[in-house]
């Protein structure tokens, strides 16, 4: 909560208050994209896009609109 970011990126300057945080921004200039779809292939720097993405071939629309009930 101090406003303090002591982890800075070297190709950019860009500062981040997190070192986890630097190296997710620093997969965006290298390229690297470690998470891999098992079913297609298609691979993202973020485990959480790929948790996402993975929604496409399973089928599952776990957000519920609270006024029609339609799922998303």
């Amino acid at each position: 909560h101090t406003g303090e970011r002591p982890f800075a990126c070297g190709h950019c300057g860009k500062r981040f208050s997190q070192s986890s945080a630097l190296a997710l921004h620093w997969r965006g200039h290298t390229g690297e994209r470690p998470h891999a779809c098992a079913d297609c292939g298609r691979a993202f720097a973020v485990a959480s896009h790929l948790a996402a993405h993975r929604r496409i071939h399973t089928g599952e629309k776990p957000f519920p609109c609270p006024r029609c009930g339609k799922r998303f």
